[in-house]
């Protein structure tokens, strides 16, 4: 630009620029309820197109067995490899030697869409090739889409692959086919959004940001969970003290410890159902824990304690069936069917149906400490399931179980310790969900041309600009 030029023709500049790079991509009209499910309403500066529009070449992956993962040949990506944020899981490769890969290599601007599978799970789930992944083939359960350069930041429409407007559409789409299978026509007609080429960068990179920020803290997760399963390894082998240890069925225990029995140690309830052809058995004030109680806290992250139910009882309900109302501060356990092993510590009083046990325990027996020591005998207590028909601990074989019984002191001590990795995992897991929300926040924004990123200053990094 010339000393002489005005802002004003320096604006003019940019915007017949950012105009060719947006004319360089064919434009499509929304035609179905699939299209508006895509992209909906967007700004009139942005256009839609169609990913067979941006595709210069489309294909199926090699059908070739994988190999273990050797560093001197290329890796070969197959849809268990992708992780959830459009790149590679670091604890999943595989390899191809060169002679088999030759065919299926993959180069800048491919990106590959999983054609099978569970939504979610692989189907819908992308990876956009990075020259920092090495060589690299791709398997038959994907197809290779070679994006055109002209207009296009790959890693924008990387990054819409993982929106919620994108999986809508998977999701809708996977429904109309009688296996879960999306082809490559059917993903070539995949409406996307696209805005001018500078902003495809800026959204691209502040979503990237966030993903970073996301696995970082999810990485965290993995090693905090690392630690405290060696630091309940390291308290339950040699206590507090680094005792001596002594050999046990169970395991290895310190040489102080004496054991004792559950049934000894605890009050043990079996829960029941009461008819669920009776209305007036529901609905009350009691809560009433079910395996699938336990199941989705933990799933939420925090399955320590529980303190309410997904149905609750009225004194009717707990009257037809002979129920035990268990008190606050006991220790509950899945005990039967393939759910079997997960528990939580109960803070309110509650019935439980026939699949979850229940242990209040006595004067000896800490109830964290008992928690802590049932989640690390899991593996032994999972083993003496039986059942013909689906696994189960009886309530006798439960009560069978021995216990180590360190002085009440050492066992709060023993539980305050893993109690602190709990916290520490349970504050980092809601920071995650925290920047998950506000990753569906930014796309929502970004991705409809709500929130404009046009004026903002965002310094678009290398990770990025590499990819157009």
């Amino acid at each position: 630009m010339s000393e002489e030029a005005t802002l004003d023709d320096f604006a003019e500049e940019q915007r017949e620029g950012n105009n060719e790079a947006i004319e360089a991509v064919l434009e499509s009209s929304v035609k179905s309820s699939l299209d508006e499910t895509s992209v909906g309403k967007i700004p009139e500066d942005w256009i839609a197109t169609r990913l067979e529009n941006i595709a210069e070449e489309t294909e199926y992956g090699l059908t070739e067995s994988a190999e273990d993962y050797d560093p001197d040949k290329p890796r070969y990506i197959r849809t268990q490899d992708f992780d959830d944020f459009g790149g590679l899981k670091e604890d999943s490769r595989a390899s191809l030697s060169h002679e088999k890969a030759k065919d299926g290599m993959l180069e800048k601007g491919d990106m590959l869409f999983a054609r099978s599978g569970s939504v979610g799970a692989s189907l819908g789930k992308t990876y956009l090739y990075d020259s920092d992944d090495g060589d690299c083939c791709f398997g038959g359960y994907s197809i290779r889409h070679q994006l055109q350069d002209a207009g296009l930041n790959h890693k924008y429409i990387s990054e819409y692959t993982l929106s919620d407007r994108y999986w809508d559409w998977v999701r809708r789409r996977a429904k109309t086919t009688a296996q879960s299978n999306i082809n490559t026509g059917e993903y070539g007609s995949l409406l996307l959004p696209i805005p001018p080429l500078p902003e495809q960068r800026k959204i691209a990179t502040v979503l990237y940001t966030v993903d970073r920020a996301i696995e970082n803290a999810e990485e965290i997760d993995v090693q905090l969970q690392r630690v405290k399963k060696g630091a309940t390894q390291k308290l339950f082998t040699y206590g507090l003290n680094n005792e001596d240890t002594q050999s046990h069925h169970i395991g290895d225990f310190p040489q102080g410890w004496e054991f004792d029995k559950v049934s000894n140690l605890a009050e043990i309830e079996r829960g029941n159902t009461p008819r669920t052809s009776h209305d007036e058995y529901y609905g009350g004030d009691l809560a009433w824990v079910t395996p699938d109680d336990l199941s989705d806290l933990n799933e939420e992250g925090n399955g320590k304690y529980i303190s309410d139910s997904g149905r609750k009882l009225t004194p009717e309900g707990v009257e037809s069936s002979s129920l035990t109302v268990v008190e606050p501060d006991s220790v509950m356990f899945t005990s039967r069917s393939y759910g079997i092993g997960r528990t939580a510590i109960c803070t309110v009083p509650a019935a439980t149906n026939q699949g979850i046990t229940a242990f209040e325990c006595g004067e000896s027996l800490d109830t964290e400490f008992f928690y802590y020591y049932f989640n690390y005998i899991m593996d032994y207590v999972v083993s003496i399931s039986g059942g013909s028909t689906f696994p189960e601990i009886s309530k006798s074989a439960t009560g069978n179980i021995d216990v180590p019984v360190p002085r009440i002191e050492e066992q709060k001590e023993i539980a305050s310790l893993l109690s602190q990795f709990d916290e520490q995992i349970l504050h980092n897991r809601e920071v995650t969900s925290q920047l998950k929300r506000l990753k569906r926040g930014l796309m929502q924004d970004f991705l409809s041309g709500t929130v404009r990123t046009t004026d903002t200053n965002i310094e678009v990094p290398d990770e990025i600009a590499q990819h157009g």
